[in-house]
């Protein structure tokens, strides 16, 4: 039984550090969309099929709301504060037009 809370917990605290706090990547001024996408998100956000790069809840199914997560991120998602103005729109663009909302 301890054994078995150990890795529970290991688990859990694995899960939970390996996305959060922030991310320091920085997209080239140029870069696409997709490229950020990519580059920064695929780590943990596996493309679906073919040109589904995500499924968004409803709440999530907006450019502010996407915005709002990639700058502050959430307990499981880091911030990416280097992603800002044209960059975030780019890549809020790209998940809006590649993503399925439930």
């Amino acid at each position: 039984m301890k054994k078995t809370n150990f890795l529970l917990a290991a688990a859990v605290l694995f899960i939970l550090a390996g996305c959060g706090a922030s991310n320091d990547y920085t997209p080239v001024a140029d870069a696409t969309g997709e490229e950020i996408f990519s580059t920064a998100c695929t780590g943990c956000h596996k493309p679906l099929s073919g040109s589904v790069a995500m499924i968004l809840s409803e709440d999530m199914a907006n450019k502010d709301a996407i915005l709002n997560k990639v700058k502050s991120g959430s307990m499981r998602m880091p911030s990416f504060t280097n992603i800002q103005g044209e960059a975030a729109d780019r890549l809020a663009d790209y998940i809006l037009a590649n993503s399925q909302a439930k």
